[in-house]
């Protein structure tokens, strides 16, 4: 009996242990199916574009043919029809002028950037040669005679005679100014640049945009060469004249601004406007641009007199050092010593301190207020109305061209209008420089 009941307790036990055992280690099987992806056309990405190039052409074409009213819209925002438009040309003309602008602008940035390089090397340069001969000078004085002696006063004449030369090469090409003169060139250029962008953006360009625009690359290019020799400007002309990089300006055709709304009759100008309008040319001639000028003489006459200081210093400091100890005196050593110190300090002073570029900035300055002169005097002395830019926009570009808003302009012009003495007038048009 009690074999019995052990022998069931324990079939019972194992039924449900493997019933257990079973359950847990009991996994369903997942059957793998292979993935089949279709086959991708074997056709470049460059191919799937032209095709789709080559579809949306012919669709477009088809589309005009039969709908002779259907049109699409260009990137400029205009209509146009399925067929090339007569500006076409112009419009790829102005395209090809940007990319030459864009050119010229990375060209003369990068040449600023080198020859902004030549000023603080070549100064560098000639310091270090002019303070070593020099010490070279003072340690042939101390120094027994013989051979020492000989090998320093021949070094130190040798170093002074070639710093002669690069202060005399320095001055003539007067580098920081060349560095200043071909960042404004890149600034202008950048102007131009913007300028035909905004022309290509209000669309439909003509002719006569297509030569302006050649002409003002052109007058860029004379008013700021980049070669060296031959057509390099006057570094210290006998007079300072202002910069100019325009072409002759001509009057304008009437363009789209002109047509529209209350600019119709004279175009947004009138009495008030042109009066306003030449008091500042009145102001910005006898101040502004005066006052530029009389500041560039002054620079002028400086950069003149250091020009000239350096090498003779130099020169002077070079025959001390080829007379030491061919005299008893202590005269050679003191020219050579100080020659070469007072070299160096006025090397410093030209060269270190940028005169030249700030007598560029100088020329620059004034150009732009001649600029500013004969643009205003341009649309004053139109009588077509239609011909002149339209007085609102001209208002607020003269306004921004002289740092102030459309208030303070008319306040300053109102200003000079009362003051008895126009000529004793304190202050300038220009509140930039």
């Amino acid at each position: 009996m009690a074999t019995t009941m052990l022998s069931s307790k324990c079939s019972s036990f194992s039924y449900f242990s493997t019933r257990r055992i079973a359950v847990t280690i009991k996994v369903p099987k997942t059957k793998l199916t292979k993935i089949s992806t279709a086959r991708l056309p074997n056709r470049s990405l460059v191919a799937e574009l032209d095709y789709l190039n080559k579809y949306i052409s012919t669709t477009t074409t088809t589309r005009a043919k039969e709908d002779p009213y259907y049109s699409k819209i260009n990137t400029n925002g205009s209509t146009t029809s399925g067929t090339s438009t007569p500006n076409s040309m112009e419009v790829v003309k102005l395209h090809l002028i940007m990319e030459v602008v864009a050119d010229r602008m990375e060209m003369h940035k990068n040449i600023g950037a080198q020859r902004d390089n030549w000023n603080h090397l070549l100064m560098t340069s000639v310091n270090m040669i002019t303070l070593s001969a020099s010490a070279m000078v003072g340690l042939a004085a101390v120094s027994p005679g013989g051979a020492p002696v000989v090998a320093l006063k021949v070094s130190s004449t040798i170093l002074y005679m070639a710093a002669t030369g690069l202060i005399l090469v320095m001055n003539k090409i007067q580098p920081s100014q060349l560095a200043e003169e071909q960042r404004n060139a890149a600034r202008l250029f950048k102007q131009l640049h913007g300028e035909l962008r905004t022309r290509l953006s209000l669309g439909n360009p003509s002719e006569n945009d297509v030569d302006e625009a050649m002409e003002k690359v052109f007058a860029l290019d004379g008013a700021f060469p980049l070669p060296l020799l031959g057509s390099m400007l006057e570094k210290l002309p006998r007079t300072v004249e202002p910069a100019v990089w325009w072409p002759r300006q001509k009057q304008r055709s009437p363009g789209k601004e002109q047509l529209g709304g209350k600019l119709k009759g004279k175009n947004g100008w009138d009495a008030r406007l042109e009066a306003e309008m030449r008091k500042i040319v009145m102001i910005l001639r006898k101040k502004d641009m005066a006052e530029y000028l009389r500041l560039g003489k002054e620079v002028l006459n400086l950069n003149k007199v250091l020009a000239v200081s350096g090498p003779l210093l130099c020169g002077l400091a070079a025959l001390g050092s080829c007379s030491l100890g061919s005299a008893s005196s202590s005269w050679p050593v003191m020219l050579g010593v100080i020659g070469g110190a007072l070299a160096s300090v006025v090397n410093t002073l030209e060269h270190g301190g940028q005169v030249g570029m700030v007598f560029e900035m100088y020329r620059a300055n004034c150009g732009f207020f001649k600029l500013m002169e004969e643009s205003i005097e341009l649309n004053i002395t139109e009588e077509d109305p239609h011909k002149k830019e339209n007085g609102e926009l001209f208002e607020i570009r003269v306004a921004l061209q002289l740092g102030r808003s459309l208030s303070e302009l008319r306040q300053f012009a109102a200003a000079v209008s009362s003051s008895n003495e126009e000529k004793d007038f304190e202050e300038f048009a220009s509140k930039l420089f």
